[in-house]
């Protein structure tokens, strides 16, 4: 089992609500000429989010989930199942795959193994994962921990030169 992984706050990349909706759209957009898809299969959490609004963008009405527990607020574990995909939704020809990101592929292997065949599709993705899924939006650095904006709150960030992110 790989041991967990821990994130320094000194390499931060906050994303707002604007800008993941923006970079979701992308997504979308890219993945229109890989599709037509006959359903979503979103990640819980972080992917339920960008799975509507590819869902949306692309006319895709079924949706499901497969849970899969990971990470804490700062570090990333060993991750578990806690709810698989449904029949129906695995005989699906086109299946598409959404998550926020790809952080070592740990998650996604295990996506994969249900989902064989599967587009695997994420907004962002670390170089460990980024073999892993098909279609992303935006590279971020492996020692970079992303500031989702469901994680966070409106609060003062210090300008950089005075140690701020």
């Amino acid at each position: 089992m790989p041991e967990p992984t821990a994130y320094s706050p000194d390499k931060a990349f906050p994303v707002s609500w604007d800008q993941f909706h923006r970079d979701a759209r992308a997504l979308a957009w890219r993945l229109n000429g890989a599709g037509p898809f006959d359903a979503i299969v979103a990640i819980t959490r972080g992917g339920m989010v960008a799975a509507a609004v590819v869902a949306r963008e692309l006319g895709i009405r079924v949706i499901d989930t497969v849970c899969v527990s990971s990470y804490d607020h700062q570090s990333q574990g060993v991750p578990r199942v806690l709810k698989g995909v449904s029949a129906d939704i695995v005989k699906a020809k086109r299946i598409l795959i959404v998550d926020d990101l790809v952080d070592t592929g740990a998650t996604a292997r295990l996506v994969r193994e249900m989902c064989p065949g599967a587009h695997f599709a994420t907004v962002y993705a670390k170089p460990k994962g980024k073999p892993l899924v098909d279609s992303f939006i935006t590279e971020v650095s492996q020692d970079t921990w992303i500031f989702l904006p469901w994680d966070t709150a409106l609060a003062f960030a210090p300008p950089i030169q005075e140690g701020g992110a």
